[in-house]
């Protein structure tokens, strides 16, 4: 959740036509043009309006039934229409209009929330709906926005996008749950989550407003279905890449929604929940700014070696006892430096993209690789959790469960390392120029 200055854009040496305004908009050192602020601002709305309101469908659901069970369908299902619906709708993004896109994703996720509200108690029987529905929007968004995303960024700049991006996630991750939970708590349960359901149906089509600002951008070539597949046979970064996307995504199907369970479960108040995010979150708001800024390219293997130990090692408070304490603590830790380790990770995917020619033709396909390969490792991480839970819920299996899953992020590091190495990969020139 999926939870987020100085920008250089220099002219490519292909792929370009002769419309330059855009470039002439950005040209200078340490700017954003106004589709990249757009851009921004979409993602803020889309980030902001799951964060309030998709903090706690967990803790609803849990409310109804006090079983992991349904929780863990609903997210095993999220993932799996996710992973459908982005190589599905890769077709539509690369052939057709990719903006529409980005937009009936925010539009889909509107609706995710008025089910919600419709089915009210009933949502915990309804979990598989949900989780396609949710899944659906995520695919659509996240598709469309991440090839927008690697259009009209570079090597020199992706970075500090990155770390923007980051940082309001994080400022929205800090504000929405505690208004959340303020809110909930103030009123009786189901006229609170009521209230903040309708909160974030009501940002999502502002987002849809927005998003008829940005251009719309040209479509190029035609898309290849099993792409991805062939990539990961051919091309050994690719399925170094891969690997480590799916390592990321491992602990990701877990943690997603395992850690602010835990939160309410000990501490059954959702005001705890917000106070909680609010704490986390204003930390990795300065995080994400720090690595945007000193997170150079050249310090990536190292940064994320880092970032990657410390958020396995954050795991071992809970050994001592899991209530609040030790969650704040682990929560703090991960928010200090979990930024080392995604930024590196999610940058030099995107300059793998833009490694050539051919490869920004196909920018597309190799969106939907990442993302499959990150989905791929979220739905074994559910899958992992289901079964450990129809054998045992004992606090001490489910910290082994964590530990066990949680070093993910060391094994995506491993993988990386053999790309923040590759001198080919490091001297690259930029080759794509956004004409749009």
């Amino acid at each position: 959740m999926r939870l987020k200055t100085k920008v250089h854009f220099p002219v490519a040496h292909s792929v370009r036509n002769d419309h330059s305004d855009s470039h002439a908009s950005r040209g200078a050192r340490g700017r954003l043009d106004r589709q990249a602020k757009l851009l921004l601002l979409v993602n803020g709305l889309f980030v902001a309006a799951n964060a309030l309101s998709g903090t706690f469908v967990n803790v609803y659901l849990w409310k109804m039934k006090n079983e992991f069970h349904p929780i863990a369908y609903f997210a095993l299902t999220t993932h799996l229409t996710g992973a459908c619906t982005f190589w599905l709708a890769g077709k539509w993004v690369k052939q057709h209009n990719k903006m529409n896109c980005l937009r009936l994703g925010v539009a889909v996720s509107a609706l995710f929330y008025l089910l919600v509200l419709l089915l009210g108690p009933k949502a915990v029987e309804s979990v598989l709906l949900l989780g396609v529905v949710q899944g659906m929007a995520g695919g659509f968004f996240w598709l469309a926005f991440n090839v927008v995303y690697f259009e009209i960024t570079d090597r020199d700049n992706r970075d500090w996008f990155n770390g923007w991006s980051g940082l309001l996630g994080s400022f929205a991750g800090m504000i929405a749950p505690w208004i959340s939970g303020f809110l909930i708590t103030r009123m009786q349960d189901a006229a609170g989550y009521r209230l903040i359901f309708a909160i974030s149906l009501a940002i999502f089509l502002v987002g849809v407003i927005v998003s008829f600002f940005l251009k719309k951008r040209k479509a190029q070539g035609e898309y290849e279905w099993l792409f991805f597949f062939r990539s990961l046979k051919e091309h050994r970064h690719w399925a170094w890449a891969g690997a480590a996307l799916a390592a990321q995504g491992l602990r990701e199907g877990l943690f997603a929604f395992i850690i602010g369970l835990l939160v309410y479960i000990s501490t059954k108040s959702e005001m705890s929940l917000g106070n909680y995010s609010l704490v986390t979150s204003a930390i990795g708001l300065f995080s994400f700014m720090a690595a945007g800024k000193w997170l150079k390219p050249r310090y990536r293997n190292l940064g994320m070696f880092i970032g990657s130990a410390a958020i396995v090692s954050a795991i071992l408070f809970f050994f001592w006892k899991v209530d609040l304490t030790t969650l704040l603590l682990f929560g703090i830790s991960v928010a200090l430096f979990y930024p080392m380790f995604s930024i590196p990770m999610t940058s030099t995917v995107y300059d793998l993209i833009g490694r050539d020619e051919e490869s920004v033709k196909n920018r597309v396909e190799y969106v939907v690789l990442r993302e499959f390969s990150l989905n791929a490792g979220r739905i074994l991480g559910v899958i992992i959790f289901l079964i450990v839970i129809s054998v045992s819920t004992t606090p001490g299996t489910l910290n082994w469960l964590m530990l066990g899953v949680g070093s993910s992020p060391l094994l995506a590091w491993f993988c990386m390392r053999n790309l923040f190495k590759n001198p080919q990969l490091n001297k690259q020139k930029p080759v794509f120029q956004d004409n749009e």
